[in-house]
Protein backbone atom coordinates (compact mmCIF):
# COMPACT_ATOMS: atom_id res chain seq x y z
CA UNK A 1 0.00 0.00 0.00
CA UNK A 2 1.34 3.42 -0.93
CA UNK A 3 0.99 6.31 1.48
CA UNK A 4 0.61 9.17 -0.97
CA UNK A 5 4.17 10.35 -1.58
CA UNK A 6 5.45 8.14 1.26
CA UNK A 7 7.45 5.00 0.68
CA UNK A 8 6.05 1.54 1.24
CA UNK A 9 4.33 1.20 4.60
CA UNK A 10 6.44 -0.53 7.25
CA UNK A 11 4.57 0.03 10.50
CA UNK A 12 0.94 0.80 11.23
CA UNK A 13 -0.37 1.41 14.72
CA UNK A 14 -4.16 1.42 14.53
CA UNK A 15 -6.28 2.87 17.35
CA UNK A 16 -4.44 1.20 20.21
CA UNK A 17 -5.55 1.61 23.80
CA UNK A 18 -3.06 0.87 26.59
CA UNK A 19 -3.42 0.97 30.36
CA UNK A 20 -1.34 0.48 33.49
CA UNK A 21 -3.82 -1.42 35.64
CA UNK A 22 -6.95 0.72 35.61
CA UNK A 23 -5.12 3.85 34.49
CA UNK A 24 -5.67 4.28 30.77
CA UNK A 25 -2.58 5.83 29.15
CA UNK A 26 -3.16 5.68 25.38
CA UNK A 27 -6.52 6.43 23.79
CA UNK A 28 -7.14 5.26 20.20
CA UNK A 29 -3.60 6.14 19.10
CA UNK A 30 -2.77 5.62 15.42
CA UNK A 31 0.58 6.10 13.70
CA UNK A 32 2.14 5.10 10.39
CA UNK A 33 5.75 4.77 9.27
CA UNK A 34 6.85 4.27 5.67
CA UNK A 35 10.05 2.51 4.63
CA UNK A 36 12.97 4.91 5.17
CA UNK A 37 10.91 7.52 7.02
CA UNK A 38 12.10 9.30 10.15
CA UNK A 39 9.03 9.99 12.26
CA UNK A 40 9.18 11.99 15.48
CA UNK A 41 6.79 11.86 18.42
CA UNK A 42 6.74 14.97 20.60
CA UNK A 43 4.70 16.17 23.53
CA UNK A 44 4.89 17.05 27.19
CA UNK A 45 6.16 14.70 29.88
CA UNK A 46 3.57 12.09 30.81
CA UNK A 47 1.77 12.32 27.48
CA UNK A 48 2.26 8.60 26.72
CA UNK A 49 5.17 8.77 24.27
CA UNK A 50 7.31 6.13 25.99
CA UNK A 51 4.28 3.87 26.43
CA UNK A 52 3.70 4.09 22.67
CA UNK A 53 7.23 2.89 21.94
CA UNK A 54 7.11 0.14 24.56
CA UNK A 55 3.82 -1.14 23.21
CA UNK A 56 5.12 -1.14 19.64
CA UNK A 57 8.14 -3.17 20.82
CA UNK A 58 5.97 -5.75 22.58
CA UNK A 59 6.92 -4.71 26.10
CA UNK A 60 3.28 -3.85 26.73
CA UNK A 61 0.14 -5.21 25.10
CA UNK A 62 -2.75 -3.03 23.95
CA UNK A 63 -6.16 -4.10 25.22
CA UNK A 64 -7.70 -2.68 22.07
CA UNK A 65 -6.42 -1.91 18.57
CA UNK A 66 -3.71 -3.46 16.40
CA UNK A 67 -0.07 -3.03 15.44
CA UNK A 68 1.06 -4.19 12.00
CA UNK A 69 4.71 -4.51 11.00
CA UNK A 70 5.66 -5.47 7.44
CA UNK A 71 2.05 -6.44 6.88
CA UNK A 72 1.81 -8.80 9.87
CA UNK A 73 -0.05 -8.26 13.13
CA UNK A 74 2.54 -8.16 15.94
CA UNK A 75 0.50 -7.35 19.07
CA UNK A 76 1.47 -9.93 21.66
CA UNK A 77 4.68 -11.03 19.93
CA UNK A 78 7.69 -11.01 22.28
CA UNK A 79 10.36 -8.28 22.02
CA UNK A 80 12.97 -10.94 21.25
CA UNK A 81 11.06 -12.17 18.20
CA UNK A 82 10.40 -8.61 17.06
CA UNK A 83 14.11 -7.80 17.33
CA UNK A 84 14.82 -10.82 15.13
CA UNK A 85 12.38 -9.36 12.60
CA UNK A 86 14.41 -6.14 12.43
CA UNK A 87 12.55 -4.01 14.99
CA UNK A 88 14.84 -2.50 17.63
CA UNK A 89 14.24 -0.39 20.73
CA UNK A 90 16.66 2.01 22.43
CA UNK A 91 15.22 2.87 25.83
CA UNK A 92 15.46 6.22 27.57
CA UNK A 93 17.23 4.88 30.68
CA UNK A 94 20.57 4.15 28.92
CA UNK A 95 21.04 0.93 30.86
CA UNK A 96 24.10 -1.11 29.93
CA UNK A 97 25.73 -4.19 31.42
CA UNK A 98 27.93 -2.00 33.61
CA UNK A 99 30.43 -4.60 34.82
CA UNK A 100 31.00 -6.00 31.32
CA UNK A 101 33.37 -4.39 28.86
CA UNK A 102 32.11 -2.36 25.93
CA UNK A 103 33.21 -5.22 23.67
CA UNK A 104 31.19 -7.72 25.70
CA UNK A 105 28.12 -5.47 25.56
CA UNK A 106 28.45 -5.46 21.79
CA UNK A 107 29.07 -9.21 21.79
CA UNK A 108 25.72 -9.84 23.48
CA UNK A 109 23.91 -7.92 20.74
CA UNK A 110 25.96 -9.70 18.09
CA UNK A 111 25.01 -13.10 19.50
CA UNK A 112 21.31 -12.19 19.65
CA UNK A 113 21.44 -11.06 16.01
CA UNK A 114 23.57 -14.02 14.81
CA UNK A 115 26.24 -11.61 13.60
CA UNK A 116 30.01 -12.27 13.92
CA UNK A 117 31.59 -10.18 16.69
CA UNK A 118 34.09 -8.42 14.44
CA UNK A 119 31.29 -7.40 12.07
CA UNK A 120 29.24 -6.12 15.00
CA UNK A 121 32.15 -4.09 16.37
CA UNK A 122 32.71 -2.62 12.91
CA UNK A 123 29.04 -1.62 12.73
CA UNK A 124 29.16 0.16 16.09
CA UNK A 125 32.51 1.87 15.62
CA UNK A 126 31.67 2.98 12.08
CA UNK A 127 29.11 5.36 13.54
CA UNK A 128 31.35 6.45 16.43
CA UNK A 129 35.05 5.54 15.98
CA UNK A 130 35.99 6.84 19.46
CA UNK A 131 34.44 3.71 20.98
CA UNK A 132 37.50 1.81 19.73
CA UNK A 133 39.41 3.44 22.60
CA UNK A 134 37.02 2.00 25.22
CA UNK A 135 36.50 -1.58 23.99
CA UNK A 136 38.16 -3.19 27.01
CA UNK A 137 36.76 -0.72 29.56
CA UNK A 138 33.69 -1.47 31.72
CA UNK A 139 30.63 -0.06 29.96
CA UNK A 140 29.51 1.45 33.27
CA UNK A 141 32.42 3.88 33.03
CA UNK A 142 31.17 5.46 29.81
CA UNK A 143 29.62 8.90 29.92
CA UNK A 144 25.87 9.20 29.39
CA UNK A 145 26.42 10.28 25.80
CA UNK A 146 28.83 7.43 25.08
CA UNK A 147 26.36 4.92 26.54
CA UNK A 148 23.59 6.32 24.35
CA UNK A 149 25.77 6.09 21.26
CA UNK A 150 26.83 2.53 22.12
CA UNK A 151 23.20 1.50 22.59
CA UNK A 152 22.16 3.04 19.28
CA UNK A 153 25.14 1.34 17.66
CA UNK A 154 24.09 -2.01 19.14
CA UNK A 155 20.62 -1.47 17.68
CA UNK A 156 22.20 -1.15 14.21
CA UNK A 157 23.73 -4.64 14.43
CA UNK A 158 22.10 -7.11 12.05
CA UNK A 159 20.63 -4.67 9.52
CA UNK A 160 17.47 -3.54 11.35
CA UNK A 161 14.52 -2.12 9.44
CA UNK A 162 12.98 0.09 12.15
CA UNK A 163 14.50 1.73 15.22
CA UNK A 164 12.38 2.99 18.12
CA UNK A 165 14.51 5.50 20.03
CA UNK A 166 13.36 7.20 23.24
CA UNK A 167 14.80 10.64 24.07
CA UNK A 168 18.29 10.09 22.57
CA UNK A 169 19.62 13.58 23.43
CA UNK A 170 18.04 14.13 26.85
CA UNK A 171 20.51 15.64 29.33
CA UNK A 172 23.47 15.51 26.96
CA UNK A 173 26.05 18.22 26.23
CA UNK A 174 25.79 20.12 22.95
CA UNK A 175 28.86 18.43 21.43
CA UNK A 176 27.39 14.98 22.09
CA UNK A 177 24.03 16.03 20.70
CA UNK A 178 25.82 16.85 17.44
CA UNK A 179 27.25 13.32 17.45
CA UNK A 180 23.75 11.88 17.97
CA UNK A 181 22.41 14.07 15.16
CA UNK A 182 25.11 12.82 12.82
CA UNK A 183 24.31 9.19 13.71
CA UNK A 184 20.60 9.73 13.10
CA UNK A 185 21.45 11.32 9.75
CA UNK A 186 23.42 8.16 8.89
CA UNK A 187 20.37 6.09 9.83
CA UNK A 188 18.24 8.17 7.50
CA UNK A 189 20.79 7.93 4.67
CA UNK A 190 20.87 4.13 5.07
CA UNK A 191 17.08 4.02 4.54
CA UNK A 192 16.49 2.65 8.05
CA UNK A 193 13.14 3.82 9.40
CA UNK A 194 12.88 5.46 12.79
CA UNK A 195 10.26 6.43 15.35
CA UNK A 196 11.99 8.84 17.70
CA UNK A 197 10.66 10.46 20.87
CA UNK A 198 12.54 13.74 21.21
CA UNK A 199 12.20 17.09 22.98
CA UNK A 200 15.10 18.81 21.21
CA UNK A 201 13.22 20.62 18.50
CA UNK A 202 16.38 21.51 16.60
CA UNK A 203 16.92 17.79 16.01
CA UNK A 204 13.25 17.27 15.15
CA UNK A 205 13.06 20.11 12.63
CA UNK A 206 16.26 18.99 10.88
CA UNK A 207 15.39 15.31 10.50
CA UNK A 208 11.63 14.79 10.61
CA UNK A 209 9.72 13.52 7.61
CA UNK A 210 6.61 13.63 9.77
CA UNK A 211 5.74 14.54 13.35
CA UNK A 212 3.06 13.24 15.68
CA UNK A 213 1.99 15.47 18.55
CA UNK A 214 0.87 13.52 21.62
CA UNK A 215 -1.18 15.12 24.37
CA UNK A 216 -2.78 13.28 27.30
CA UNK A 217 -2.48 9.91 25.61
CA UNK A 218 -3.98 10.96 22.28
CA UNK A 219 -2.61 12.04 18.91
CA UNK A 220 -3.42 15.72 18.85
CA UNK A 221 -1.99 16.38 15.40
CA UNK A 222 0.04 14.83 12.59
CA UNK A 223 2.39 17.17 10.72
CA UNK A 224 3.56 15.98 7.31
CA UNK A 225 4.11 19.34 5.61
CA UNK A 226 7.82 20.00 5.01
CA UNK A 227 7.51 23.67 5.94
CA UNK A 228 5.71 22.92 9.22
CA UNK A 229 8.09 20.15 10.28
CA UNK A 230 10.99 22.62 10.06
CA UNK A 231 9.24 25.34 12.08
CA UNK A 232 10.73 24.69 15.53
CA UNK A 233 9.16 27.88 16.95
CA UNK A 234 5.66 26.64 16.12
CA UNK A 235 6.47 23.19 17.49
CA UNK A 236 7.34 24.76 20.86
CA UNK A 237 3.62 25.29 21.42
CA UNK A 238 3.20 21.53 21.88
CA UNK A 239 5.84 21.11 24.61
Amino acid sequence: MLLGKRKRELLQVDKINVAYGRAKVLHDVSLEVGQGETVFVIGRNGAGKTTLLKTTMGLMKPWKGSITYQGDEISGISPVRLAQKGLRYVAQDRKVFSSLSVKDNIALAAYASSVPLLEAIKTVTSIYPKLNDFMDNPAGGLSGGQREIMLIGRAFIGNPKLLLIDEPTEGLAAIVIEDILRILEQMKAADVSGVIVEQNLSIVSRLADRIYIVREGQILKEIDNAVETKDSHELENYL
